[in-house]
């Protein structure tokens, strides 16, 4: 069965969602692979069929396929909560999220679907926030939001929990690190209820998915890349909202810093972002002025799933691969030396990598690095 454009841009059937969701759910399938599984196979139909064969061939003794009762346990257990799964490519889909290089193919929203395409700023700190922190953050999302921009933040403690309060009636977008139904921090569920009727939560986690430490930074490239910029409010030296920032970097959006004490501890990050080139911000002005240019662009969009398998000839010969799986080790390498020093074709080394990735033995690292695990 297949898709239906709209407006030039995609429309899943309920069979396809489901292949989605199968999909994306499968072992070691995150969203570059899944990505690499549809421009291989054609579509997720034939993914899921691929997937044992590609996993057998990267090293994998057997590997997990989401099944459709599983999968439509979860969209069941979506709709009963008010969860709508959203398509990579689909109208509802955020274009600015979609422009990153790792979005999720299915992004669960609840509350407002429109609210995560708004405009929106993302404002991240301490959760250990001090007084003047918080009432700063306060005093910002209240500003920026009544110039007409949402807020998005993580629903964390301190200044992300800040900057959703003071926005609630303008419009903020809780980025959730685990599943629907199983917020984080506990104690920020009534919030999160506060943030439903003029914003929205958002999570590419399964629904009962209960976070963990490196989920978190999984859920920060989702705040910078549904924002145009990203603020940070404070931030100690070793901080997660640092993490936002540099993925705020190299998705090209904007990354504003707030100045502090010298002696605060939990200024000493937000303090080097300004050493290392951050927009200084003391006021709302500051943000609004530098955002305001970037409001035009127009986004380019990937390409739509195919309704039919592509024609390829990316199947590796037995020495091919061994001869690509020897060049890899724990060093991070690029694809353009494993295309150069195998005398292999970028398409077969794809191919490779993705068998691997698939049977657990692949880490892809930022820049387009790979090693092995």
């Amino acid at each position: 069965m297949r898709g239906r454009c709209v407006a030039g841009r995609i429309k899943l059937t309920d069979e396809q969602r489901l292949d989605w969701l199968r999909l994306i759910r499968s072992d070691n399938v995150g969203p570059r692979t899944f990505r690499d599984l549809i421009n291989h196979c054609g579509g997720a139909r034939a993914a899921l069929e691929a997937l044992p064969r590609l996993a057998r061939r990267g090293g994998a003794s057997g590997t997990h396929i989401c099944t459709r009762e599983e999968a439509e346990a979860e969209m069941n257990a979506a709709q009963a909560r008010g969860v709508v799964f959203v398509a990579l490519g689909e109208p509802d889909y955020p274009m600015r999220l979609q422009t990153i290089d790792d979005a999720p193919p299915l992004l669960a929203v609840q509350g407002q679907i429109a609210a995560p395409s708004r405009p929106l700023v993302a404002i991240v700190g301490s959760r250990n926030a001090s007084a003047v922190g918080i009432k700063f953050a306060d005093r910002l999302a209240r500003d920026i939001g009544a110039a007409g921009y949402g807020i998005v933040s993580g629903l964390a403690r301190g200044i992300d929990a800040a900057a959703h309060r003071a926005s609630l009636t303008t419009g903020t977008v809780a980025v959730l690190a685990g599943g629907h139904a199983r917020i984080y921090p506990p104690d920020h569920v009534e919030l999160l209820q506060q943030i439903l009727p003029q914003g929205a939560a958002v999570s590419e986690m399964p629904l009962t998915w209960e976070p963990r430490a490196r989920d978190f930074p999984r859920r920060n490239r989702l705040i910078s890349g549904l924002a145009l910029g990203v603020v940070i409010v404070e931030a100690a030296r070793r901080s997660g909202s640092l993490i936002t920032a540099r993925m705020a970097g190299e998705q090209g959006r904007e990354v504003f810093a707030v100045p502090g004490s010298p002696l605060d501890p939990r200024s000493e990050g937000t303090n080097g972002l300004l050493k290392q080139g951050a927009i200084l911000v003391t006021e709302a002005a500051d943000v609004l002025t530098a955002l305001e240019p970037i409001l035009g662009r127009s986004f380019d969009l990937p390409a739509q799933e195919p309704d039919e398998p592509l024609l390829h000839d990316t199947e590796p010969g037995d020495d091919e691969r061994s001869r690509i799986i020897a060049l890899l080790g724990p060093t991070p390498t690029t694809l353009d030396d494993l295309v150069r020093l195998s005398q292999s074709s970028p398409a077969i080394v794809r191919t490779v990598l993705l068998e691997l990735e698939l049977a657990g033995r692949l880490e892809r690292h930022g820049g387009g690095l790979v090693s092995l695990v």
